[in-house]
């Protein structure tokens, strides 16, 4: 993929909104303990800096499903290729995505989740795409809506490349 990139979201507005919403889930978490669970791998850069920026205890794991090949759409077939290490039954679990579009593949993922019986499940996600949307899904916290354009940077990536990116960009 060759093209300009664009930067869509800068690096100190990804920085300034993660440590909100560390903030704000630090203070509903006051008190208890925090299971993130990282969806591997876009969301890896996210997890890492709210994760640094929560004021509670955290502990994490990482669960790595696919609906994506090489391309830039999903093929909407869901694979679960890592399952998590730990149960999750009884704890407080906040499911962390890098990117929300149609929902597929964080639908079926949160009732995987919720079929383990954690004592309570949040999910979180750094980008949401609600124009893309196939299926209901509830969003308890978004650091930023955008439109419906194909993103790389902060994790996400185009065929396993710019995921090194410190800010999110649109390749024109």
């Amino acid at each position: 993929m060759d093209g300009k990139i664009n930067v869509l979201i800068s690096e100190k507005e990804i920085a300034d909104r993660v440590a909100e919403m560390a903030k704000e889930l630090s203070q509903e978490y006051a008190g208890k303990e925090v299971h993130l669970i990282c969806i591997l791998k876009g969301s890896v850069f996210f997890t890492c800096e709210l994760a640094k920026r929560m004021e509670v205890p955290v502990t994490m794991d990482f669960l790595t499903v696919s609906s994506y090949g090489a391309g830039t759409e999903s093929s909407g077939v869901i694979t679960l290729k890592k399952d998590l290490d730990e149960p999750i039954e009884g704890k407080d679990v906040i499911l962390v995505e890098d990117i929300i579009d149609t929902g597929n593949t964080l639908s079926w993922v949160y009732k995987n989740l919720k079929e383990r019986n954690p004592a309570s499940l949040k999910l979180i996600t750094l980008l949401n795409k609600p124009d893309r949307r196939k299926v209901k899904l509830d969003v308890d916290m978004t650091g930023f809506v955008i439109p419906d354009k194909f993103v790389i940077g902060y994790g996400l990536d185009y065929d396993q490349k710019y995921r090194n990116l410190p800010y999110v960009g649109v390749i024109e």
